[in-house]
């Protein structure tokens, strides 16, 4: 299938239509995960990535997010009981994740059930790719689960 974005779009929609292999991503993972550099390359200044990985929303709890579109998203309840801020491109968990990511883990995901998570403490980092809707569907949550617990028991 032919594949392309509109050269002159209605408006910018920031991460909206990125698109790469998965190769892609977990370079772009691990890119991040080592401050910048990937296979000896300077990409990202090191303070560039930590000020990325901050949280800059302060004290302000996320809530479970409410979909605007039930055909395109369920609710997203990421990581409950557990707290969370936004930084510069990621969600970080404030606190450990039990049985994997360190506190300060950066993470996110797309509209397509694809996610991913940057253990910069631990270095490990994972991609977890799919092609389904609606967003935060219970299986594939479910198995990304599972995939990031069974990549922290390997390592």
């Amino acid at each position: 299938m032919e594949f392309g974005l509109p050269e002159n779009p209605e408006f910018l929609m920031g991460g909206g239509g990125l698109y790469g292999t998965a190769g892609d991503y977990l370079a772009f993972a691990q890119m991040i995960m080592n401050g910048g550099t990937h296979k000896g390359a300077q990409v990202l200044r090191r303070e560039t990535v930590d000020q990325m990985s901050q949280s800059q929303i302060g004290a302000i709890e996320i809530p479970v997010l409410k979909t605007a579109i039930p055909p395109l998203s369920n609710d997203v309840a990421l990581f409950p009981g557990i707290g969370k801020g936004w930084g510069l491109s990621f969600l970080i968990n404030t606190q450990p994740v039990p049985g994997g990511r360190s506190a300060g883990s950066l993470g996110w995901a797309g509209l397509a059930n694809t996610y991913f998570w940057i253990d910069r403490a631990k270095k490990v980092c994972g991609v977890f790719l799919s092609q389904l809707l609606p967003f935060y569907d219970h299986t594939a949550i479910d198995l990304f689960g599972k995939f990031e617990t069974e990549v922290y028991k390997a390592v």
